[in-house]
């Protein structure tokens, strides 16, 4: 069997996760009819079908999702390998892509950021803002931020945040329409702004806690949002009550903007956590931002 070219297979690897020629072709710098005819010369010399082409698109076969989950970790770490060559650099520089929430941002990243990129200005910070928990592995992000609970175990993790609890809150306009509850069941006679992670899961059930046992309560209202800042918003205009995490909603309360119910239910949450793969060398920019988050009590 003839051997296969590396530039044959970092272009199998591009076709195969952005399962299009047109797309891999563009980050390639090639034309598409010139990269399938590639694909097509690889998969002759190895002797087996690789991808399966149908007219709108383009997905490995079992073989090329066997040669896809094998050598793209390899690619990776020589990524990482020459990226770390950085360090020879005077200052660390680079592209960061993070996926984070609004929230996170906010009460993370948004204190830190204006002075982070003075001090290093050869460094980009890409924030992705999504709630569905995506993989940082296989959707080829740097780190990914969630609540210290949520985390994978075969993930490094670093708290960047305290532990934090959200709050049940509406505007003085919708309490003076509607009597505040006394109980979290009492939610169930409000709207409710809501908020649902991933457009094909379910609403989040708001959690509360007392004398030791936990529960859920799922009321219900006209508006559903996937990013917390909407529901803030929503919630600061009167809509309904939303459950957003105190740290957003402190400075309202305290300017009369917004009112507090169900403290004492509340629970509160691990911070927030930067969380990354296990590799063995990180990039001087990467090694710069976990220092400046990490969370010093």
């Amino acid at each position: 069997m003839k051997q296969a070219k590396i530039n044959d297979l970092q272009a199998f690897i591009a076709v195969a996760q952005d399962q299009s020629f047109t797309k891999a072709a563009a980050k390639l710098g090639v034309t598409p009819s010139a990269l399938s005819h590639s694909m097509r010369a690889l998969e002759e010399r190895l002797g087996v079908r690789l991808l399966a082409r149908t007219t709108r698109n383009v997905s490995p076969t079992e073989a090329g999702e066997r040669l896809m989950q094998s050598i793209a970790p390899l690619f990776d770490q020589i990524a990482s390998e020459v990226e770390a060559l950085g360090e020879l650099r005077d200052k660390p520089a680079g592209t960061i892509r993070i996926t984070c929430t609004d929230d996170s941002i906010e009460l993370c990243l948004r204190p830190m950021l204006k002075s982070f990129l003075e001090r290093y200005p050869d460094i980009t910070l890409e924030l992705m803002v999504d709630y569905g928990f995506r993989n940082v592995v296989e959707d080829r992000f740097d780190a990914g931020i969630r609540m210290g609970e949520s985390i994978s175990k075969d993930m490094i993790a670093v708290r960047i945040g305290p532990d934090w609890r959200l709050a049940v809150v509406g505007s003085p306009a919708y309490f003076e329409r509607h009597p505040a509850p006394v109980t979290p069941h009492e939610l169930t006679q409000h709207a409710c702004i809501n908020i649902r992670h991933r457009p094909s899961g379910p609403i989040y059930a708001w959690e509360f806690e007392k004398d030791g046992q936990a529960f859920t309560v799922k009321g219900e209202g006209q508006l559903v949002a996937n990013s917390i800042m909407h529901v803030l918003n929503g919630t600061l205009d009167g809509i309904g009550l939303g459950y957003v995490p105190y740290g957003l909603v402190e400075p309202l309360i305290k300017e009369g903007r917004l009112q507090e119910v169900l403290q004492e239910w509340c629970p509160c949450f691990q911070g927030f956590h930067l969380y990354y793969p296990n590799r063995r060398q990180s990039s001087p920019a990467f090694t710069a931002l976990v220092d400046t988050l990490r969370y010093k009590q």
